[in-house]
């Protein structure tokens, strides 16, 4: 450790990211990508990139992309904020509409680059526990929020993985609306795994977004769209928070001219994209099935990824954390999280269908 190293920095624990194999042979189940290419639409995009454009600055505001995205959504350009990763709206969040030592509240478990964050602001992260299923209590988190506990105040910002991580549960409009309609804070909904929820739901939040003023909607390409080596992601919100962010917090050029062109591109071909949702909406089915016919305790998930609890051993050590290193060995990587309440269990990214067999394969004579 440096002695420059600023002083509320020397307790953080970094955000640890999965692993990133260097082999092209490994089954890479771990950190939630699509196992889908992106669309066509955006390698043509990519191909016809004019290397003039290069020596140019590219749009500040990314304007084409997000008028597609307004098209998309059904609101205006001015709802949108274009952002390199979902990563850097969480950024611009903390550093536009928290002052230091406020308090910033969010659930347990959930995206560990949250406290990460906060602290880098020198803001005061709590988390209050999900029940044993994962699920939330709307009032329970709005007490939480608005600080009702003795010696308590209220946060100023309130996050929500929605569907959640790791879980994959997805928290209903309406709970999500009625805190948003009760807490005087800014709630953030981290919508990174929203294109994977089942249509015949009918869940959106836009309507939600279009009536409060204090709603903001976090949304990336690196999960339904298969970009994730892009680093785009944008937010839905009301047009004063996102004139917030853009003329005060955000880069002047925070995405490139590359990434704007592929992201637009990829974002107007809905057809290709909704396919891809519908085929890891099929792996999932399938895979929820034969894992529980395995002996696992699968969580309901409307995200591209499973959380499966596997039984223990018969000395009450994690079977989790022994079927992680096997396959690992067999060449498949998945998440296993060595925290106390996910200790016994493995999140399994949805892969194609062949690789998703590999992944029961080889859990058959591990579980059985």
């Amino acid at each position: 450790m440096s002695r420059f190293l600023r002083q509320t920095l020397r307790d953080v624990k970094g955000y640890v990211p999965g692993e990133q194999p260097e082999r092209a042979d490994i089954i890479k189940l771990n950190t939630n990508e699509n196992p889908y290419p992106p669309s066509p639409k955006a390698r043509e995009a990519l191909a016809a990139v004019d290397p003039e454009t290069l020596r140019r600055y590219p749009n500040p505001t990314a304007r084409s992309f997000r008028e597609a995205a307004a098209e998309v959504h059904g609101v205006g350009p001015d709802n949108i904020i274009a952002t390199n990763g979902g990563d850097e709206l969480l950024r611009l969040v903390f550093a536009t509409f928290a002052d230091a030592g406020d308090r910033i509240v969010s659930t347990d478990p959930t995206y560990s680059l949250y406290p990460v964050l906060a602290s880098l602001e020198g803001l005061r992260f709590e988390a209050l526990a999900l029940d044993d299923h994962y699920g939330l209590d709307p009032q329970a988190f709005l007490r939480f929020a608005c600080g009702a506990e003795p010696g308590s105040v209220p946060a100023k910002v309130a996050l929500i993985v929605s569907p959640h991580a790791p879980s994959g549960k997805l928290f209903t409009a309406a709970q999500l609306t009625g805190i948003a309609e009760g807490f005087p804070g800014l709630l953030v909904v981290d919508e990174a795994y929203v294109d994977f929820v089942d249509p015949a739901l009918g869940h959106s939040l836009l309507a939600c977004v279009q009536s409060l003023p204090n709603v903001l909607l976090l949304r990336s390409l690196s999960k339904g769209y298969g970009l994730a080596g892009l680093r785009f992601g944008y937010g839905i919100g009301h047009p004063d928070l996102i004139a917030e962010m853009t003329g005060l917090t955000k880069d002047s050029y925070n995405t490139d001219v590359i990434a704007q062109a592929l992201a637009e591109a990829a974002l107007r071909d809905q057809h290709y994209a909704a396919d891809t949702w519908q085929r890891v909406r099929s792996e999932r089915d399938r895979m929820h099935a034969e894992l529980t016919a395995l002996g696992c305790a699968v969580y309901p998930s409307q995200t591209n990824f499973l959380l499966a609890e596997l039984p223990p051993l018969a000395d009450g050590s994690s079977r989790a954390a022994a079927a992680y290193a096997a396959l690992k060995q067999a060449g498949i990587l998945v998440r296993y999280f060595d925290t106390p309440r996910l200790a016994h269990a493995l999140r399994i990214t949805l892969g194609t269908p062949a690789q998703n067999t590999a992944v029961i394969a080889k859990l058959t004579p591990l579980l059985r």
